[in-house]
């Protein structure tokens, strides 16, 4: 049996491990709609807070972190990975337990979507409406992101077509997020989580020895202009076709790229969007009791510093281990690093196992994905909006068409194969940031926020990143900054400014306000 035959086998059975954990909770999971979307709110410290970080971090950990790394040194990847850990921080220090006691007291709400609207007393559902379709847009994106990974992974290891196992990949996360619903996709998260950060210090550690040990690969890292600087870019020389040159078997690097404090403030601005991110939201909303979310917040935080630590020392590894390695020459390629260093050091049973931890990102990822995506259209609209009497049942089978649309339109999306998970992902992540991130903080600590500033801001910030995206931002310059730091600011101008134009809101609302806060 060949070593890819037997990684394949490994793979295989961690995929019937995460499908039984799926069936085991099935039952449980469709006794109604709370329970399918929200899992009864009864979850521990510990799932939620390694089910929302795992889910949170889809393949762009374990492929795209590494791959910016490597491609063109710490600067960019580390100041994400530092703008990454404080979002995560503070999003549980200040939001999750206000969050999770309004949700209750605003109507028992079960969806990010329900929370807003409830929060302003909807009659007509515009926030609701509002909110699932910026669910639905910015969601088919992120799904996307998961099945460019899955292709990446299989055809990299298994010389297979892209597009092939890119089908497999979505069929095989399509048929687990129906079957469980989030309760099974929490727990075995929270198994995922545990493996994706196993692989990474697994690949680390023995990719530094192999490599000459710390010092070899600092050494090598430094002889790269700008490579280990966090205010310079390192600058791969490129051909026409955007592949890296070499010249006798080292890499060509040019004059490095400056990387100023805009760039820098631009690329901290990723921590923003943890304040907007549904599948992290959901968990604050779903933990049994307020008071657990303290240890959640420890636990979260220190998985996320030592995951996202170790997927940047990845990178700067891999350029030792593998300086000119073909298949890695391009920016796209680079992003199957972590794949070909656990190919090539490892034993075929540990290379599956740890290749595994690629797919537990895409799998924890996008089961979150399809489930809130397809609960905004299915609770929210339908239910909401459209069929007020909506039993759970219709609820139920509406919310599974959905998903296999979105599936669908994430899989034509993704169907470049040389699409860049880092570049999906960014995006979808700034269209999430900007559209509920501000409203979520002003509806959680400002009781002065009103319905008309909530839809202002939720509008203006969403469309903002497509403007700023495809208009504002390819003018460079000062200009050229990421998308959510703009939209962010923007949605939450429009906020605070239409709010204090309109009316206060009504006394039932402010007591709810109070209420919540003092819970």
């Amino acid at each position: 049996m060949t070593n890819q035959a037997v990684i394949l086998i490994v793979m295989a059975g961690y995929m019937l491990m995460i499908i039984a954990i799926g069936i085991l909770f099935a039952r449980r999971s469709n006794k109604n709609a709370e329970s399918y979307f929200l899992g009864g709110r009864t979850l521990g410290p510990w799932v939620s807070a390694m089910s929302a970080e795992a889910s949170d971090m889809s393949g762009y950990l374990l492929m795209g972190v590494p791959g910016l790394a490597y491609w063109c040194g710490l600067a960019d990847a580390g100041w994400t990975a530092i703008g990454l850990a404080l979002g995560t921080y503070l999003n549980w220090l200040l939001v999750s337990r206000r969050l999770r006691s309004y949700s209750v007291a605003a109507g028992n709400a079960i969806t990010v979507p329900d929370f807003l609207s409830n929060r302003f007393h909807e009659k007509k559902k515009v926030i609701l409406g509002v909110s699932a379709i910026f669910i639905l847009i910015f969601f088919t994106v992120y799904a996307a992101s998961c099945f460019v990974t899955c292709g990446k992974l299989f055809a990299g290891l298994f010389n297979m077509s892209y597009h092939s196992m890119m089908l497999v990949g979505a069929a095989f996360v399509l048929l687990y997020t129906m079957l469980g619903g989030f309760l099974a996709e929490s727990v075995s998260d929270f198994i995922q989580a545990m493996v994706m950060v196993a692989a990474l210090l697994c690949v680390l550690i023995v990719g530094t020895r192999h490599a000459g040990g710390i010092g070899a690969v600092m050494e090598n890292a430094r002889a790269i202009p700008g490579y280990l600087s966090l205010t310079q870019l390192a600058s791969p020389v490129v051909d026409a076709s955007g592949v890296q040159q070499s010249a006798g078997g080292a890499p060509l690097f040019g004059i490095p790229e400056s990387y100023g404090f805009l760039k820098i403030l631009s690329t901290l601005s990723w921590g923003l969007g943890y304040f907007g991110m549904p599948q992290v939201l959901l968990r604050f909303m779903a933990i049994r009791r307020g008071e657990e979310l303290t240890r959640s917040r420890r636990i979260a935080s220190v998985w996320v510093v030592i995951s996202l630590t170790a997927a940047v020392a990845i990178g700067v590894m891999g350029r030792a281990l593998l300086p000119a390695e073909v298949s890695l020459a391009t920016q796209s390629g680079a992003e199957n690093l972590f794949a070909q260093i656990a190919q090539l050091l490892f034993h075929p049973v540990l290379a599956g196992l740890v290749t595994a931890g690629i797919l537990a990102a895409t799998i924890s990822s996008s089961d979150s994905y399809l489930l809130i995506a397809s609960s905004a259209v299915s609770q929210n609209l339908f239910a909401g909006i459209i069929k007020k009497d909506a039993t759970d049942k219709q609820i139920m089978r509406l919310s599974r068409l959905v998903i296999l649309l979105i599936t669908t339109l994430g899989l034509v999306i993704a169907w470049d194969e040389n699409s860049v998970i880092f570049q999906v992902v960014s995006f979808a992540w700034a269209g999430f940031g900007a559209t509920f991130g501000p409203i979520m903080l002003f509806s959680l600590f400002w009781k002065r926020t009103t319905r008309a500033g909530a839809i202002a801001g939720m509008v203006g910030g969403g469309v903002m990143v497509f403007i700023w995206k495809l208009l504002i931002k390819p003018m460079g310059g000062l200009l050229g900054i990421y998308e959510l730091l703009p939209a962010f600011l923007f949605s939450a101008i429009l906020i605070a400014v239409v709010s204090l134009m309109t009316a206060p809101p009504d006394a039932k609302i402010m007591a709810e306000f109070e209420k919540a806060k003092n819970a």
